[in-house]
């Protein structure tokens, strides 16, 4: 027995190590483009998903379907650290709306059966005012340990977005810039100490004819800076122009303001920014295209030293939506490359009142329609492997190495043993690649390199590196494809089969044919310091230090 614990604690305290929970000192700050802890100063990454609020009865959405605790607890149980919260600045300016209490603002809109649902779910909010059924909520996720970001999301309540609904610029039929400034200082000030209000998303999806760059720099630093003269705690939020999607013209002129080490910039991407570009063009191409735009459009601000915050992104999850399907793999490899913060859109699985449609069914959403279950389990899994940072500031857990991402199903190349064929895996569990400069995938600490011996195969472990068949060029437009040549010169890729397995197959999707799928095949080697919460004991008794010759006997 007293061999038995001596093994077995260690090996509870390495898995308590790596799968608790880390401890948040809030307020959050910036440092370079991550987002930290203020007192730490480690790595904090947002992995946030929008909880909808701005609509035309301005209570946060599912209320009726379910208690706000049991969804604040499901947030967190599903691996987000965070919500991104939409309000409509009406809420803030018109105190004759924030006075409205819940029941009247149903009742004003007809909606008598979600009254009936909050009265049975939420009784404590029916009677209390609008304004305080949001703060409500937020309370609910601060109690359960999720961070909020407070986005003002649209002006007069209502769906949100289009470039004619007076709602999308500085100068709109409801967009006053005198009167926003005044209902996000307003929000600020009220949340002022609110230990998990961490951010203010100042302004969703600039857009329509009005939309210039003079008044973007005008309006947005001045709501900027009344944000942090009534909230010095929160993260400043900036978004950009064309339905948040061009960030460029900060390439030339930053921002100047008064204050440091709390903006964050933010942007969208959904499969419809880029039209139909997505079903009707070669995947591998199209992805390149799309890359190259986000890079130019807004990902430079990371070079630049500032967090990129990817406050939307999503797709429909019945999954039969080609152009969606594609994108999301796309995204995925990129947001897993620059380590990305992002909010998933939306949580909602249903909606009061949406456009007129009373009940309607959110095919975006994270949760089902009656919000009790998990609208498309796979999604989420996949997704998951973005909740966790692969590096940033105070997350030395390893030396820097690669990890290699397979984007469509969010796992990472693993090995169990010299003995089985590599597949994929928990990326937490993923071995420490290096990618040297001859192109070969060697486990960090060995001899050992990924190896392409027979056309449709198991990939294999070797240690004969020099050979054509183990060196790995990243190939195609998308810079996904990993490349090699078997002995007879047979150009071919590292595949995936539906047993998860790593496998040889012919390249997929390099000619301009826009019918294929390439996402088996696309794979992207992520810089992490994260170290593997899974001791692979089996290849300790052949690291370099054992010399060649030792390990080749020994094999």
């Amino acid at each position: 027995m007293g061999r038995f614990l001596s093994v077995l604690i260690p090996l509870l305290l390495l898995f308590l190590t790596h799968h608790a929970q880390p401890v948040i000192s809030l307020p959050l700050s910036t440092d370079s483009r991550w987002i930290v802890d203020v007192q730490t100063g480690q790595r904090i990454k947002l992995a946030c998903v929008n909880w909808v609020s701005h609509l035309e009865p301005v209570v946060a959405e599912g209320l009726s379907k379910q208690p706000v605790d049991k969804i604040s607890k499901q947030i967190l149980s599903m691996g987000f650290n965070c919500v991104r919260f939409t309000w409509p600045i009406f809420l803030a300016i018109d105190d004759s709306l924030a006075s409205l209490t819940v029941r009247q603002s149903f009742e004003s809109l007809g909606l008598t059966e979600a009254i009936a649902g909050i009265q049975v779910n939420n009784p404590s909010i029916i009677d209390v005012p609008l304004i305080q059924a949001f703060q409500a909520v937020v309370s609910s996720l601060g109690d359960n340990n999720v961070m909020v970001i407070l986005d003002n999301h649209i002006s007069k309540p209502g769906w949100c977005c289009s470039s004619s609904d007076g709602s999308g610029f500085f100068g709109d039929q409801y967009f006053n810039p005198d009167q926003w400034i005044q209902g996000v200082s307003r929000i600020a000030t009220m949340f002022n100490g609110v230990k998990n209000v961490v951010g203010m998303s100042l302004r969703n999806e600039l857009r329509g004819p009005k939309q210039n760059v003079n008044d973007w720099y005008k309006y947005m630093q001045k709501g900027a800076e009344a944000v942090h003269a009534a909230n010095q705690n929160v993260l400043v939020i900036l978004s950009g122009l064309r339905f948040d999607t061009d960030l460029s013209f900060l390439k030339n002129q930053p921002t100047s303001l008064t204050f440091t080490q709390k903006l964050v910039f933010e942007m969208h991407w959904y499969s419809f920014t880029d039209g139909e570009v997505w079903e009707s063009g070669n995947p591998n191409q199209v992805c390149g295209n799309v890359v190259n735009r986000v890079m130019r459009s807004t990902g430079f601000l990371l070079q630049q030293g500032y967090p990129l915050f990817v406050s939307e992104f999503g797709l429909d999850q019945r999954g039969n939506n080609v152009k969606d399907n594609r994108y999301l793999n796309c995204f995925m490899g990129v947001a897993a490359e620059l380590d990305l913060d992002w909010a998933y859109w939306p949580l909602v699985g249903s909606y009061y009142l949406r456009e007129g449609v009373i009940g309607f069914n959110e095919y975006y959403g994270i949760l089902s329609w009656n919000w009790v279950g998990i609208r498309n389990s796979t999604l989420l899994k996949k997704i998951s492997a973005l909740q966790s940072p692969f590096q940033g500031p105070g997350l030395a857990e390893s030396k820097l190495h690669k990890v290699i991402f397979h984007p469509a199903t969010g796992l990472c190349i693993q090995r169990k043993s010299l003995l089985e064929p590599l597949r994929l895996g928990d990326c937490s569990e993923s071995e420490a690649w290096s990618y040297t400069t001859q192109n070969s995938l060697v486990i960090k600490g060995t001899y050992f390199c990924i190896q392409a011996d027979e056309l449709e195969k198991p990939a294999k472990l070797g240690v004969i590196c020099s050979d054509s068949n183990s060196q790995w060029e990243i190939v195609s437009d998308s810079k996904m494809h990993l490349s090699s040549k078997l002995s007879n010169g047979t150009s071919v890729c590292l595949d995936v089969d539906s047993s998860n397995t790593v496998v040889i197959n012919t390249c997929k999707c390099l000619s301009e044919d826009n019918m294929c799928d390439p996402a088996s095949q696309w794979f992207k080697l992520v810089d992490s310091t994260r170290s593997s919460s899974v001791a692979k004991p089996f290849l300790s008794d052949f690291t370099i230090h054992d010399g060649l010759g030792s390990l080749v006997e020994r094999i």
